[in-house]
């Protein structure tokens, strides 16, 4: 019965675009009553695997002799007479758990267990209890490499398999869906259908390690000095040990830390790929071998590219994949679905809510019967679920929409003007003869990213309230009057920035913001007696990304600034698809340290910021420009409904 509702709930979705809310707008419950249920039901999911599966596991052997570990759950009653397709997932992060223990959960949600797939979990080259060497992102083209590994698996799965018709599919989040990604280059006939979810893309561009060339520095440092960067020797079911920060408070960590160049002296032993990144400073071929969305030719396999609106990890990767494989593979069936979601999220919560953005509906829930219509119409022959090109959540309005591409084709570019006096208009280009406003950038007292107290990757900021960094005398901020009517932005945005320095070199952060009015409509004496916030004035980030300036004419050769001439620095941040309500305006802030998410950049052009010293940090004198001959702008593309 509940896989019939999934489905009927599928089917609602892809004619309507949409589900009332009656229907998926269960009464809220407390997060510890939450935590309580999901409980509950990961036992019972975990009762009903070991009833209706058996388990074995395999050392599949490569083309090159290399063994790879693979974790095979296979319903008990499959056999020549009843057969069932296998879905499979990829991970650096453990297939496990091993021998006689049983995983909890075998599907993305309990519907695949209960319906009957064979599910098969392998531990990718050098990690675990896989032989042979791990390399991060390795690169596509070698004697072996992921994709010869996926095909390997692949074939060895349905020759050996019991009880499997021959179809395999593939999917897997983050590093996984990468692994996934990329294992449909040159695709196995066998191979049929793939769900890449917040797929990384490039790690120097946009995703994870760097953002335009700018070093995620909490989200690189905790994830390879926390045990994943260590060596590997032989297979283990254990993770190496990481190092321990001392303190809940990453901000204080890393600032005593000082120059990445101290960062070793941290480390419990050597770690490789941080030796990689310091060599490879700037995007040469180290990097560029790494570019997946170059690198999706022959796809075969029906294609399934989910993201989140919010994922402070990997946007750049769905986005840019999606666009790739659609243009290099014509003909094949290829969707992308993207909510208002942090990394993983439809699949880890309610999707309701992300910081201070509150969306209505439990928009997790929305897709999980979409990608579970999915697996099961390439996999088993299930109906069609009608998947347009993308379906895509509009924030602000808070609605799903369906369009046959993405970004979608019915927009306007529109320019918004920076303004003497902080403004900020549409389409009104600036007609003073001279005007900027400045700002001290000091690397002694960086900006935050979050008002958390954490050590570890907040998943959250993406969507804070920003007042916090607006009150600071080192973010400049340009707002617009209020908007007379709903205002929806499709697609990315571009920066087109005049600034001047009075270093040599300089990080720029623009974020994109909703402003609430500061009196919120609706709310009563009532609702403040009762505890619920009071959204007056709140400003909401959309989309903020930074650019390492140095980058500004090629990500290759970086150039040092000439101290205060002014200079184009021109980049491009993640997609949005925002609805900025009437009565609401729209801020973008403009800052120089965002900290601890991107490193500090020194101020000082050196040859390569990893090698930095502490010696080399200096304050800086910035300058947006906003004057007739240097228009600093943004522009957007605007929904014409």
């Amino acid at each position: 019965m509940r896989i019939h509702v999934s489905l009927l709930a599928a089917a609602l979705i892809a004619a309507t675009g949409t589900l009332s809310a009656q229907s998926t707008a269960p009464v809220a419950k407390t997060p510890a009553t939450q935590q309580a249920d999901m409980m509950a039901a990961m036992k019972v999911r975990g009762e009903y695997v070991k009833a209706h599966y058996d388990k074995q596991e395999y050392d599949v052997v490569m083309r090159d002799g290399i063994k790879l570990h693979t974790v095979v759950y296979t319903p008990k009653d499959a056999g020549p007479g009843k057969t069932y397709p296998i879905l499979m997932q990829r991970t650096p992060y453990s297939a496990g758990p091993y021998g006689d223990k049983f995983k909890t959960t075998l599907g993305q949600t309990a519907d695949y267990e209960k319906d009957g797939f064979i599910f098969a979990f392998q531990d990718v080259r050098g990690r675990f209890m896989s032989e042979g060497e791990y390399v991060n992102m390795r690169p596509v083209g070698g004697k072996v490499d992921e994709t010869t590994d996926t095909w390997d698996t692949v074939d060895w799965l349905v020759k050996n398999v019991r009880g499997n018709n021959g179809k395999v599919g593939q999917w897997g989040i983050s590093y996984p869906g990468f692994y996934t990604a990329i294992g449909a280059i040159n695709t196995h006939p066998a191979l049929v259908a793939v769900s890449p979810q917040a797929p990384i893309g490039n790690w120097f561009l946009g995703d994870d390690m760097h953002r335009n060339g700018a070093f995620v520095l909490n989200m690189a440092y905790g994830f390879f000095n926390g045990g994943f960067g260590y060596p590997h020797p032989k297979p283990t079911p254990d993770q190496p040990k990481g190092v321990e920060f001392g303190t809940p408070d990453g901000y204080d960590y890393y600032l005593k830390l000082g120059a990445l160049s101290n960062a070793p002296k941290r480390f419990l032993q050597p770690i490789a790929f941080w030796d990689d990144i310091v060599a490879h400073p700037n995007y040469d071929s180290y990097w560029q071998s790494r570019d997946l969305p170059s690198k999706m030719n022959n796809v075969k396999a029906a294609v399934l590219f989910v993201g989140g609106w919010f994922d402070t990890e990997d946007l750049y990767g769905p986005l840019h994949l999606y666009k790739a494989v659609e243009e290099k593979n014509p003909g094949i069936h290829n969707s992308i679905i993207i909510g208002p979601w942090t990394h993983g999220g439809w699949l880890r919560g309610t999707g309701r809510s992300v910081g201070d953005a509150e969306f209505g509906r439990d928009t997790s829930l929305d897709y999980q019967p979409i990608e579970f219509a999915f697996f099961k119409h390439w996999l088993k022959g299930g109906p069609d679920p009608d998947l347009p090109e993308a379906w895509v959540f509009e924030t602000g309005s808070n609605q799903w929409q369906r369009f046959d591409s993405w970004p979608p084709k019915n927009v306007a570019p529109r320019t918004l003007y920076f303004q003497p006096g902080n403004g900020l208009k549409f389409d009104a280009k600036p007609t003073a003869a001279s005007s900027f406003g400045e700002y001290i950038s000091d690397p002694a007292h960086p900006v935050p990213y979050t008002t958390e107290i954490i050590n570890r990757w907040s998943r959250d900021y993406i969507a804070a309230d920003q007042r916090f960094a607006s009150s600071r005398p080192d973010v400049i901020t340009y707002t617009s009057e209020p908007l007379a009517s709903d205002t929806t932005l499709a697609g990315p945005i571009k920066v087109k920035l005049w600034v001047s320095t009075s270093g040599t070199d300089s990080d720029f952060i623009v974020k994109v913001i909703d402003v609430n009015p500061d009196k919120m409509p609706g709310y009563t004496d009532d609702d403040r007696k009762a505890g619920k916030p009071d959204r007056g004035g709140q400003q909401t980030m959309v989309r903020g990304e930074p650019m390492r300036a140095r980058f500004r004419n090629s990500f290759e050769k970086p150039e040092a600034f000439v101290p205060n001439q002014p200079t184009a620095v021109n980049y491009t941040l993640n997609d949005v698809f925002h609805t900025f309500k009437a009565g609401h305006r729209i801020m973008v802030q403009v800052q120089s340290t965002w900290f601890p998410f991107i490193d500090r950049n020194p101020q000082k052009f050196v040859p390569n910021i990893y090698e930095a010293k502490d010696s080399d940090f200096i304050k800086a004198n910035q300058r947006v420009y906003q004057d007739a001959a240097h228009p600093t702008a943004i522009e957007v593309s605007v929904l014409q409904k």
